[in-house]
């Protein structure tokens, strides 16, 4: 259990510049706590004292505004910062060195049945406000931008964007993973693409016109 905490401490340090000291994040930290509750509900509801275990969960939201249901599987090092609104469902499955922010949502989208809710692979950062809705998988080191609704699979070291989510890659390479602004946006470079290439047909057709009238 110590070196549980201890990681947990440590995870923090590592990833909030804005935490100050071990004893803030043990008492002060919304996801922190949200996670250690987490972890007593999970241990309630393998041993199939499903009541209790949903009693320590929603004793969690009362407490962190953080909802994890204690059926959901959680990697290590996982790091929710601020964490209001957050929301992950009964099957859903998070890897190792997961980082998410406020208001992320990893739902169902009520139509599946059995496996309803996401599985988010190892190093994913899922920005503020992400909704994440299927129960396909979101590969190791990708990144989901603030505000995207993702519906569909997302490749490893890829960047989902908007609304539909739609993927940017960077030549495999990922970008900063907790860099939720300086990503690239798949609709602008389509526009850009597109503005390029209608310079060039308007080019070649005043060439064109050119040539017509000698």
């Amino acid at each position: 259990m110590f070196d549980k905490l201890k990681e947990d401490i440590q995870t923090v340090r590592e990833r909030d510049p804005a935490a100050k000291s071990a004893l803030e994040i043990l008492l002060l930290y919304p996801g922190v706590k949200a996670v250690r509750m987490y972890r007593r509900a999970h241990w309630f509801y393998l041993h199939n004292m499903r009541f209790i275990a949903r009693y320590i969960s929603q004793r969690a939201v009362k407490k962190t505004n953080i909802e994890i249901h204690p059926a959901a599987k959680i990697g290590k090092r996982f790091f929710i910062d601020h964490g209001t609104g957050v929301v992950v469902g009964e099957t859903a499955e998070i890897g190792d060195d997961v980082t998410i922010y406020q208001g992320v949502t990893l739902g169902g989208t009520g139509k599946d049945t059995g496996k309803r809710h996401p599985t988010i692979g190892n190093g994913v950062m899922i920005g503020s406000g992400a909704k994440i809705l299927g129960p396909f998988k979101v590969g190791d080191n990708s990144n989901i931008a603030s505000g995207a609704v993702v519906l569909d699979e997302i490749p490893p070291n890829s960047t989902a964007v908007g609304v539909p989510a739609r993927v940017v890659k960077r030549n495999g390479v990922r970008v900063d993973n907790l860099d939720q602004v300086h990503i690239p946006d798949p609709v602008a470079q389509e526009l850009c693409r597109l503005n390029v290439k209608i310079g060039q047909l308007e080019k070649q057709l005043d060439e064109y016109r050119k040539g017509d009238t000698k």
